[in-house]
């Protein structure tokens, strides 16, 4: 069975527990209380993270390569295209795939993308059980994988790509059938606090497959392994979507770095963009989907009877963000949820202003904005349904800091200031 299928079986006995987490995640309550009154109130004087950006993966060589046109559609920021800043890759545990790498990542960095890496398995000769599936790195080894990891950061570097960060193990925490390897807490707290200064590059831990804090935790609360850490990176299977006040503290960033939902009905494309805006509201500062490139991710890719290289329905979704959510904009606060099944996030950068809400209700809303604390004269819509694709609507005036408009049902609008 190929890596995809497996990981696919594996994943659907804890899809819905995941989607259920993420529709029912906890709220960051310095965002403000969903007060139902009716009304969505932009603070922009209160200023919460920095947006390092949203993206999605290209694994190589379990999927084919992206072709120019999908990278210009996936990291390009016009009309029909995604916006996407962030590019996860795959570090192999062989030396010799390093190179199939770099095509695509050489474009996307040209575009200005942030390149993060990922390794599934140190080499198999590195483990206790000398196999790339499962077993632990071997103490005695930990030197050497740190100089494996160094050197795919040097081989990218060679080429005219700069690796922004590198995790120290996807899913550490999970036992499959595929590329992996299990650490516990104290193994990597000893990686991260005596050989990853080594690698020098930033550092992404844990990766854990449901965003579990008890490695993190370790991490940060070791003075020496937490100067070492960049990134406190995790993922959503089963649950996870919360805030994380630890990582807060210590300065660290939160990546949400890998997610997929193979089911593309409308409701589930749409709860996507739920889960983007749960995110973003427990204060992460990235979001980043499995495969680009798949019929179920942002990208089709044909197999199941749609256009290759299309846009997808998901992908519309998260373009509402990733267009116009740009890195080094800041999330302010804003009314969480000012109805039922209405869900607002608002971000500025300067006197840039961009509101992101969704209408999860079956009918149309009329949503009233108001602006505090700055000046918006008028904003351009983009709205994202079962029948519109990021479709850019008439400017909107404000008056008196205030503007009311007419959702569409089932919908995702971003309003851009001019």
């Amino acid at each position: 069975m190929c890596l995809n299928m497996i990981r696919n079986n594996l994943l659907s006995l804890i899809l819905l527990f995941a989607l259920m987490a993420a529709g029912c995640s906890k709220k960051d309550t310095i965002n403000g209380p969903s007060d139902e009154s009716g009304t969505a109130s932009v603070d922009l004087a209160n200023t919460h993270q920095v947006i390092r950006g949203f993206g999605a993966a290209n694994i190589l060589p379990w999927r084919p390569d992206m072709t120019v046109d999908q990278i210009n559609t996936a990291f390009g920021t016009g009309a029909g295209q995604l916006g996407f800043t962030i590019l996860r890759l795959r570090v192999p545990p062989d030396t010799s795939q390093f190179a199939i790498q770099v095509a695509t990542a050489q474009l996307a960095h040209a575009q200005g993308v942030t390149i993060i890496a990922s390794p599934w398995t140190p080499p198999a000769s590195m483990k206790t059980n000398n196999n790339i599936v499962g077993g632990e790195l071997k103490t005695d080894s930990y030197a050497a994988y740190a100089a494996h990891l160094k050197a795919f950061g040097d081989y990218m570097s060679s080429n005219g790509v700069l690796l922004y960060a590198v995790s120290v193990q996807n899913e550490p925490d999970v036992t499959v059938t595929y590329e992996s390897c299990y650490w516990n807490a104290t193994q990597m707290v000893n990686f991260v606090k005596n050989n990853v200064p080594s690698i020098g590059i930033n550092i992404i831990a844990d990766e854990s497959m449901n965003f579990s804090h008890t490695i993190t935790d370790a991490i940060l609360n070791d003075p020496v392994a937490a100067a070492n850490l960049s990134i406190v990176g995790g993922h959503l299977y089963g649950g996870g979507l919360m805030s994380y006040p630890l990582a807060m503290s210590k300065g660290k960033d939160l990546w949400m770095t890998e997610y997929l939902d193979t089911i593309t009905t409308w409701s589930h494309v749409l709860a996507t963009g739920k889960q983007i805006n749960d995110c973003m509201n427990a204060s992460m500062n990235a979001y980043i989907w499995w495969y680009i490139v798949r019929f179920y991710g942002p990208i089709d890719d044909g197999e199941r009877g749609g256009t290759k290289g299309n846009v997808t329905k998901r992908g519309y979704v998260m373009s509402q963000y990733a267009r116009f959510v740009r890195p080094g904009y800041y999330r302010v606060s804003a009314t969480a949820s000012p109805q039922t099944n209405v869900d607002v996030t608002a971000y500025k950068n300067g006197s840039k202003v961009v509101i992101v809400v969704l209408n999860r209700n079956s009918s149309s809303i009329d949503q009233t904005f108001t602006i505090q604390n700055g000046t918006v004269t008028t904003f351009t819509p983009y709205v994202t349904s079962s029948s519109k694709n990021c479709v850019q609507g008439s400017d909107i005036t404000l008056s008196n800091g205030s503007f009311t408009v007419t959702l569409d049902s089932s919908s995702a609008t971003t309003f851009v200031s001019n």
